[in-house]
Parts: structure tokens; sequence; C-alpha cells
């Protein structure tokens, strides 16, 4: 019986940027801000010849704020991180944290 071995990759795509879609709804300008930090993100990928991360719809963290929403990466949640941002003249910044630059 053959054995089956693990097989790690790294994709050429940044990892996901996670968006509650809960806090989206309900900020006043959320649909401004999902279109915004994707641009961000689109920039700042060819900036590093990279492919843009995916912005993933999620849903409930937990955390609920009133007048913000909550965006995470793989980078902020290994550091036990969330980020808030509160509209859409957030995303450069917002983008910056979750899409640090890096060498290829």
């Amino acid at each position: 019986m053959a054995s089956k071995s693990l097989v790690t990759i790294r994709p050429r795509r940044a990892s996901p940027i996670l968006v509650c879609k809960k806090c989206l709804s309900r900020i006043d300008d959320g649909k401004q801000l999902r279109r915004d930090l994707k641009s961000e993100l689109k920039r700042r990928s060819a900036a590093q010849d990279r492919k843009r991360p995916r912005v993933v719809l999620t849903g409930c963290f937990g955390i609920c704020p009133k007048r913000a929403v909550v965006l995470a990466s793989g980078a902020t949640l290994a550091r036990g991180e969330y980020l808030l941002a509160s509209d859409s003249h957030a995303a450069v910044e917002v983008a910056a944290i979750l899409m640090p630059d890096h060498g290829t």
C-alpha cells in the first residue's frame, strides 16, 4: 500500500483579506470601503509583482463594533489582531497593515 506524503506549497497570490459581511452592511459607505480596499490591494500587488489577495466576506467575528468593519488577514490573525475601519478613507492604511511590503 502506497503511503501519502505531505506537500507544502506557496501560492502566487497573497493570503486572503477577511471582511465581516455583517459589519460591512451596517456602515454607511460599506460598498465604497470594499471597492477602495480592493483597488488599493490591486495597486500594492502590482508594485510587489504579485496577484491581488482576494477579499473574502465572512460571517461574524464576534467583535461587533457599532460603527466600523472588522478586517483581518493571515498575518494579523497570527498575531491575534483584528482591524476596525470606520470608513472608506481608511482603505489605504488598512491595506498597508493587511498586506505589508515583502520581497517576492
